[in-house]
């Protein structure tokens, strides 16, 4: 009997150390954690949003997952498994990370529990999530506000910076971000 193929979308950002590194082994972890990307965004460079003034700027993007047998929850611990294994701790609230990765929408599904609460309680408020996200899924159709992805995008009221990355490549072949 074939499994059905459900579709899923996550946020994927990192503000502390290689931050295009951590984004690329978390693309990776989500891999291992036997989802399949099936399309990912473009990488952008955003301010901080509801966190402390002086963090350094987050690269941010959206990945579409595709999985089978493997249920929100079970996507979910997963996935905090693999921010633990890129060493970040929860240790303060909204301190800087190397690396976040957010459920934003699990199929059609509206979950809310102690642990995980679908679709992502946040994300039509942010530009740093709906940016991306509008570029790999316009269509796709919020289940709480019944709007798509783009027309949350055009109306949003978030003023914050984004802008895509250009990676620069300096002379020791570190790649940096530019800002």
């Amino acid at each position: 009997m074939e499994s059905e193929i459900i579709t899923a979308y996550v946020g994927i950002g990192s503000n502390l150390g290689n931050r295009a590194g951590n984004l690329l082994l978390a693309v990776r972890g989500l891999t291992e954690a036997s989802f399949i990307i099936h399309r990912l965004s473009a990488v952008y460079e955003t301010e901080p949003v509801g966190v402390p003034n002086d963090q350094p700027n987050y690269l941010n993007m959206v990945a579409e997952i595709h999985l089978s047998n493997i249920s929100p929850s079970q996507m979910m611990a997963r996935m905090l498994r693999i921010e633990y294994l890129l060493g970040r701790r929860r240790i303060e609230p909204k301190a800087p990370r190397t690396v976040d990765l957010d459920l934003l929408l699990y199929e059609n599904q509206i979950i809310e529990t102690d642990f995980l609460t679908i679709p992502h309680p946040r994300m039509h408020l942010r530009n740093f999530v709906l940016v991306p996200f509008n570029e790999i899924a316009p269509q796709i159709v919020h289940p709480v506000l019944n709007q798509t992805i783009q027309e949350i995008c055009q109306n949003s009221k978030d003023i914050s910076k984004v802008e895509r990355w250009k990676p620069v490549i300096e002379e020791n072949n570190l790649v940096t971000g530019n800002s």
